[in-house]
């Protein structure tokens, strides 16, 4: 049987995942990019967790709202991801301060 331990150790290792990878890996954009959405994958995981097990509704509404702004963030992330590799041919962090004026 799985219970609700289940699912929050498995938010949580997905949550310290993307936290993981946001910290040791600061210079490739595209893999912070995926790092927070690992992010908020785990804390939308424990959010539907916890609204299954107290038989409340409003934790998966707030879900949708997360993953709304998660999908809005993936496209300007990306967007920008574009026109940066148009005009520098790469996706290195450490090269976004010079896009001044």
């Amino acid at each position: 049987m799985i219970t609700l331990q289940h699912y929050l150790i498995l938010g949580a290792i997905l949550f310290c995942l993307g936290l993981t990878g946001f910290t040791i890996n600061r210079k490739n954009l595209i893999n912070l990019l995926m790092c927070i959405e690992l992010l908020l994958l785990g804390v939308n995981f424990n959010l539907i967790a916890f609204s299954a097990f107290l038989n409340n509704i409003h934790g998966q509404i707030f879900v949708f709202f997360i993953l709304t702004v998660a999908a809005a963030e993936a496209a300007i992330g990306l967007s920008i991801l574009m026109v940066f590799f148009r005009n520098r041919h790469t996706v290195v962090v450490a090269e976004l301060n010079e896009l001044k004026g």
